[in-house]
């Protein structure tokens, strides 16, 4: 007897169950052009050895989703196509066609950086990690992981020497870096970073969030595994959290059973925001770029103003780095839409000058960076709160910094709120 013969002499299902088992929707023969939501938290097998191969990770497919969703699997292969560039056609080192650069897509910034660093550390790991790293980061290596037998030495980040001398050779697992430091924008050394990681048998993590693969690819140059928030650029418009680690595919794996043991997966709602975002990734950052160069051009020199952090002025100590390393949109070199303001009077000064800023209208003081709007901070009470003074100190990073991450508004209005700020500070 045949299973349809058995359905059909069955007697009809009563109302609940015709609810719940309603008819499936129809799939669709053409590509649509936006990304599907799989809002599923479980998944149904056609058998039991389906299940026993997709829970064992030898049959491709979903279970659970806690372990994974195809929105957040479509994020992290996305932002390795981006990150791994002309290297993303290019067959693996064994020779299959699988890509040479895998991700793993996280509910956040700090879940992807975290998976990636107990990924890469036990007790008695040693990390060298930049004094001036973002405040989160410093909180993770300095407590939670510290706890844990992980000892890490702060160091001026940008200097490859000082990374080299603090290396210890056969203790030392990871070297972290930040393509640009938050807030400083001090430009990281990746290739010489690379060089002293390696030299070690330490790996290379750096944090390019604040660069995107449109402004900087870690990867060409050096590094092991590069993690982003992909609530910033990627994302674009300040409405999903979430985070990704791109490198080689036998690292990300061991990121994977970390993020899988942790449950910090994407949500699939937050997928489909930041998947959307990445369309117009390089449209948004390359004109974020240009403004925010205009901007630290007309603030530099200002009366009013101690310090302008901006690569991509020609004082900046890492400008003809960045020139190097960074890369070109139509009009040049992008040095990334981040201009770090500190005008003269201290802590204070630079409160009163963030708080100007946000009742003019175009800046809002809020917590964040890289959506469309143009966002302000006082560094000390927001990004890096976790520092006490002589730690911003150590980190380069004035009390009085006030970081304004430039949106999509008009370069000219932004430079004219951000004059009128500093005339009443």
């Amino acid at each position: 007897m045949t299973d349809e013969h058995e359905r059909d002499s069955r007697p009809p299902h009563g109302e609940h169950t015709r609810a719940v088992h309603l008819p499936e929707p129809p799939a669709p023969d053409q590509r649509p052009l936006g990304q599907a939501v799989w809002r599923s938290a479980a998944y149904a097998f056609r058998d039991s050895d389906e299940s026993a191969g997709i829970l064992g990770r030898d049959v491709a497919g979903y279970a659970y989703g806690r372990v994974a969703n195809p929105g957040a699997d479509g994020v992290a292969a996305a932002v390795a196509a981006l990150e791994a560039g002309e290297a993303w056609e290019r067959p693996g080192e064994d020779g299959a066609d699988d890509p040479a650069v895998a991700g793993e897509a996280f509910a956040s910034g700090m879940a992807a950086i975290t998976a990636c660093l107990l990924s890469l550390t036990g007790s008695g790991t040693h990390v060298v990690a930049p004094w001036e790293i973002y405040g989160g980061t410093y909180g993770l290596l300095s407590g939670l992981l510290a706890r844990f037998g992980v000892e890490t030495t702060f160091v001026d980040g940008a200097d490859a020497g000082a990374v080299r001398d603090a290396v210890r050779p056969g203790q030392t697992g990871v070297v972290y870096a930040e393509t640009l430091a938050n807030p400083t924008m001090a430009v990281a050394d990746l290739p010489a970073l690379a060089s002293v990681a390696h030299e070690s048998g330490a790996r290379l993590v750096v944090d390019s969030t604040f660069a995107s693969p449109v402004v900087c690819r870690p990867l060409a140059h050096g590094a092991d595994l590069v993690v982003h928030s992909a609530t910033k650029y990627l994302s674009g418009h300040s409405d999903a959290t979430g985070g990704v680690v791109v490198g080689a595919p036998g690292l990300v794996d061991a990121v994977r059973e970390v993020r899988v043991e942790t449950g910090g997966v994407l949500a699939p709602d937050e997928a489909f925001l930041i998947r959307r975002g990445l369309a117009t990734l390089v449209l948004r950052v390359d004109r974020q770029c240009r403004s925010a160069l205009a901007l630290a051009s007309a603030l530099a020199g200002h009366p009013a103003v101690a310090r302008v952090d901006y690569p991509g002025l020609p004082g900046h100590p890492h400008h003809t780095r960045a020139r190097r390393l960074f890369r070109c949109g139509s009009d040049g070199p992008r040095y990334g839409a981040v201009v770090t303001v500190t005008p003269r009077g201290g802590r204070e000064a630079g409160r009163a000058f963030a708080d100007r800023l946000g009742r003019l209208g175009l800046a809002a003081v809020a917590t964040s960076l890289g959506g469309v709007h143009t966002v302000a901070g006082h560094v000390a009470s927001v990004s890096h709160r976790q520092l006490d003074d002589a730690a911003l100190a150590a980190a380069g990073i004035d009390p009085g910094a006030v970081r304004v991450s430039v949106g999509l508004e008009d370069a000219e209005d932004l430079v004219a709120d951000c004059l009128a700020a500093l005339a009443e500070v």
